[in-house]
């Protein structure tokens, strides 16, 4: 039977370096990591776990709990996969510093969380994630035991988080609509019990302070559409409102892009062409979306994938005892802009 002194010599390096791939207890480079990994494959190393559990209490193993695999939004629907893209950032990471992911899903159903958290406990994780499907107040029971980082979500306890930075991602868009020459933008929000309604609200109204553009409540309207009849008319109804106005709007901003979407055939039933007569934005960049649509959308990214890192590199920081999580610590993470063709330069910037 191989042993981590054969599986050294395979590889090249010392046994040290070897057990510091298996615990993943100090950085070792990518180049090194392989070879230690493909010595272990051809010898048929198998570490010992418990072994390695009794001697150092780490198992190398890091619970989740998500909703994402059994989502609506699993099989890949048009509103994108932003629970797996965050699962996705948290993985890659971890495993580049050599940590297992033990992931559990809900199954759409809350109250099995504190079931799915027992179990993890009882692998023995050294830390668990959980990752709320969208920006919300959480209640989590006592994760005792283990290190615990809520992700898309935060609690009344303090429970370190990672989110997205809601209210700068607004205001720099609307700040770049305005630098296009737009002065009259419509918003057309998220519902109000939305985390994210408050926060973006926020956003657009520093925007438009900063440029020294007055707050018109009535360019604000709730515009949430999840593509029932009725909803289509409500949405119709609150373009109705905006067009009245007088002025009225150069520019909508939609609180997501499947909003966007609705929005563009409304305006195209009504003979309005985008961009050339009203411009567009949307929010999340779900790319499905705001690469397919014609034109394509000028949309706020929600940095999923880098809320997944950063989730991890948080915890890491813990195991690795180089930053503690206390109580209150929360990381906001910027998304990107991504301008396209459904916008062009407002009255005041076109020749």
């Amino acid at each position: 039977m191989a042993t981590i002194y054969d599986v050294a010599k395979a590889a090249g390096v010392s046994p040290k370096t070897v057990s510091r791939v298996m615990n993943g207890d100090a950085p070792v480079n990518a180049r090194t990591r392989e070879l230690v990994d493909a010595a272990m494959d051809q010898l048929g190393y198998v570490p010992s776990s418990a072994a390695r559990t009794m001697r150092s209490s780490r198992t190398g193993l890091v619970g989740l709990v998500t909703g994402a695999i059994s989502g609506p939004q699993a099989a890949g629907g048009a509103t994108g996969l932003p629970d797996l893209q965050i699962v996705q950032g948290i993985q890659r990471v971890l495993a580049d510093h050599g940590m297992t992911l033990l992931i559990s899903d809900t199954g759409g159903r809350f109250d099995q969380v504190p079931r799915l958290l027992r179990t993890l406990h009882e692998h023995r994780v050294e830390g668990i994630f959980y990752v709320a499907p969208h920006h919300q107040r959480i209640a989590l029971p006592q994760a005792s035991g283990s290190r615990l980082v809520l992700v898309n979500g935060f609690d009344d306890a303090g429970t370190p988080c990672v989110l997205p930075d809601d209210a700068d991602g607004q205001r720099q868009l609307v700040a770049a609509l305005v630098a296009a020459g737009h002065r009259r933008i419509g918003f057309l929000t998220l519902p109000q019990g939305f985390v994210a309604h408050e926060q973006r609200l926020d956003g657009y109204r520093r925007a438009l302070e900063a440029a020294g553009i007055p707050y018109d409540p009535g360019l604000v309207i709730q515009g949430d559409y999840d593509g029932q009849a009725i909803e289509r008319e409500r949405l119709s109804e609150a373009i109705d409102l905006l067009f009245a106005l007088d002025p009225p709007p150069t520019a909508l901003c939609c609180g997501n892009d499947r909003l966007a979407v609705a929005v563009y055939g409304i305006l195209r039933a009504r003979g309005v062409p985008v961009p050339e007569q009203m411009s567009v934005a949307g929010y999340d960049d779900y790319r499905v979306i705001s690469e397919t649509l014609f034109p394509q959308l000028t949309t706020m990214e929600l940095p999923y994938h880098r809320m997944g890192a950063a989730a991890a590199r948080l915890m890491l920081g813990q195991l690795r005892g180089q930053e503690p999580l206390v109580a209150g610590h929360r990381v906001e993470v910027q998304g990107e802009l991504r301008w396209r063709a459904s916008v062009v330069p407002g009255p005041g910037q076109r020749h």
